[in-house]
């Protein structure tokens, strides 16, 4: 059970492209290797980065429109949205330097 919320195409407007602070979504699958492997990274990073970004998941199995709406082929994908846009992304297993380093870019 991960410590992110999930996010669906029902609530993906209202948590991620509307939602006043930067928003880095996790996309991935329960059949992924990598995606469980990068989930406890990315909960460390969310947890060091309290109230400077929100942490969402999104199960690309579940919501396959999203996933293509945001051109997602592989998976993990984690995408970072500001101001409703997708502003950077990383595809596959990463250390939590490389998260860490991508969110300083564009996060206050």
């Amino acid at each position: 059970m991960s410590a992110l919320a999930d996010v669906t195409q029902n609530d993906f407007k209202t948590e991620v492209l509307d939602n006043g602070q930067p928003v880095l979504v996790d996309f991935w699958a329960p059949w992924c290797g990598p995606c469980r492997m990068l989930s406890p990274v990315v909960e460390k990073v969310a947890a060091s980065n309290s109230g400077k970004a929100k942490f969402v998941k999104l199960n690309t199995d579940e919501n396959p429109s999203i996933a293509g709406e945001y051109q997602v082929s592989g998976i993990p994908c984690l995408i970072l949205f500001k101001g409703g846009q997708p502003v950077d992304r990383i595809v596959g297993y990463v250390s939590e330097n490389v998260i860490s380093s991508m969110l300083q870019k564009h996060v206050a």
